[in-house]
């Protein structure tokens, strides 16, 4: 099984990093990289646009908004055209005529939208407001579809936090695997990936130890732990939260769980956020970091 990929979850929150200062230091850092994680998630493409997840099947298949459609979008016009999942896993746009499409900025009639995997970066064919691209989970090909004008975005309520608790930001004792394991991590629409695990976190709270593994694409990057606590379900979201670190320094990684935020899934029905991987749920309350949504669960 191929590993998979979770860089696209670092899109989701403002680079890691916070060093250690003074308490007024920290807090305007931690009000700033909550600033940023904001922006992020409330840009014309950013997770709150999302509104479908279409997997594909062999062949082509019809695109629009209008129910007639094999692949029905929520927004958009009534019909956009077709998609053809080819043999070799690469999926081709045939725009209807006298619809407007583009791909970066440019017109198109007709275009590859790849395969999902091999691309450096998605190609993505706007629709008006709407927008589409490629992408693989497990093998299966899927139009990850957005709208820039989803109510999701337009009605964002904002996000809710723990009272800053310096005592959270936790220097946690760095294990290496050597080599590093590939472990099967488990996602909200019921599949299943191996990613890469370079090592895992220990920290002591309260008189207790405490193990968290993380996911690492390669070597050197920074390090993605999706976790849940005994706050899961109730204070905050109840699938899981992200936690972002940097690289293990010294034997050290740094984890700032007042930096701790929701997944996509916790905004839209349609992402398909990765779940803690077995021994990633803490019997503990982590109060600190992003609380639920107040919006609408998913």
């Amino acid at each position: 099984m191929r590993l998979v990929s979770w860089a696209v979850f670092s899109l989701f929150v403002a680079t890691v990093g916070l060093r250690a200062a003074t308490p007024t230091d920290y807090a305007a850092q931690v009000a700033a990289k909550r600033a940023e994680r904001v922006q992020r998630l409330t840009r014309a493409d950013g997770w709150l646009t999302l509104i479908g997840l279409h997997f594909l099947p062999a062949g082509e298949s019809t695109l629009g908004h209008a129910g007639d459609n094999a692949v029905q979008l929520a927004a958009g016009p009534a019909h956009v055209g077709t998609v053809t999942l080819g043999a070799d896993g690469r999926v081709a746009l045939t725009v209807a005529e006298g619809v407007e499409a583009s791909v970066d900025g440019k017109p198109v009639r007709a275009v590859d939208l790849g395969d999902g995997r091999s691309e450096d970066k998605p190609v993505i064919a706007h629709v008006g407001t709407v927008s589409f691209y490629v992408i693989d989970r497990g093998g299966k090909k899927a139009l990850r579809v957005k709208d820039s004008a989803a109510p999701t975005r337009t009605h964002f309520l904002g996000l809710d936090y723990f009272p800053l608790d310096p005592s959270w930001r936790v220097e946690a004792d760095w294990v290496a695997f050597t080599p590093a394991k590939e472990v099967t991590i488990h996602n909200m629409i019921g599949q299943a990936e191996v990613s890469r695990v370079p090592g895992k976190a220990v920290f002591t709270r309260e008189g207790h130890t405490y193990e968290l593994l993380p996911m690492q694409d390669n070597p050197g990057e920074e390090l993605f732990f999706v976790i849940a606590d005994a706050t899961s379900g109730t204070e905050t979201y109840g699938a899981a939260r992200f936690v972002y670190a940097e690289a293990p320094r010294d034997g050290k990684v740094v984890l700032d769980f007042n930096l701790a935020v929701n997944p996509p899934c916790a905004f839209t029905e349609f992402a398909t956020c990765p779940l803690p991987p077995k021994g990633n749920r803490l019997p503990i309350a982590v109060r600190a970091g992003e609380k639920k949504y107040r919006g609408a669960e998913h």
